[in-house]
């Protein structure tokens, strides 16, 4: 917290007129990609803003029920959801973010999900898809064991995963930025936790795992992207 008080600020990549990075992460070659159903057409529970916030909880214990594919685009949206986008200049989502860097890329390990298949999955936000990722019979548990082994994960519809591409907020603010990301991270969390009510799910936050361990399920390097918040989704008992 010291080193990165304005103070210490050294002048940034942006400021020295240097390219900013990609607003977000291209799909990767080879991989599948799925169609979300459009989030403004799904019907939901009409549920006032301020009783969502009442009824918000963390909940770690969830029923059997699968999570429909239109459920799941509508919490992609609500979290990391594209707006609006500026080519080459900025992107404006459904969540706040310092400078609107939104440096977030957002995995979900699917466990039940009416129509995809169990295992790991990335969120194309400016196209709004889906792209697989890993598909492998041991991701859930590989997720599990890397969130020091919180079985909820495994009994969950799903598992949101927010990594953050470090250089698309340290471009504009250097150092401070790791501030700025792990602000805009309970941003996001509090999105899907408020836009989970509607649909009957409950949602537990996690920011206790090994961060090796799950950057390496994820496919990670750990430092220019890696893990910063985890949020586990499902229906309510």
């Amino acid at each position: 917290m010291e080193k990165t008080k304005y103070r210490y600020l050294e002048q940034s990549d942006q400021n020295k007129g240097l390219p900013q990075p990609p607003l977000e992460l291209p799909a990767a070659e080879g991989k599948r990609i799925i169609d979300l159903p459009d989030p403004k057409a799904m019907e939901a529970e009409p549920l006032d803003v301020s009783e969502a916030i009442d009824r918000r909880v963390s909940v770690r214990a969830y029923s059997e029920e699968t999570l429909s594919l239109a459920e799941l685009s509508h919490l992609l949206w609500c979290t990391q959801g594209v707006k609006q986008t500026s080519p080459g200049s900025a992107i404006l989502r459904t969540v706040p973010s310092a400078g609107a860097r939104h440096c977030f890329e957002t995995y979900v390990l699917a466990n039940r999900v009416e129509g995809l298949k169990t295992g790991l999955y990335r969120f194309l936000a400016g196209q709004h898809k889906l792209q697989e990722v890993d598909l492998g019979p041991d991701v859930p548990e590989k997720v599990t064991k890397a969130c020091l082994d919180q079985r909820f994960i495994l009994n969950s519809a799903a598992t949101f995963i927010w990594t953050v591409v470090s250089y698309r907020m340290m471009w504009r603010y250097g150092d401070r930025g790791y501030r700025y990301m792990h602000l805009d991270a309970g941003h996001v969390c509090q999105n899907l936790y408020l836009s989970a009510e509607p649909i009957g799910c409950g949602v537990c936050a996690i920011a206790a795992f090994d961060d090796d361990a799950l950057n390496q399920a994820l496919g990670l390097d750990g430092m220019d992207q890696f893990a910063v918040y985890v949020g586990v989704v499902g229906k309510k008992r």
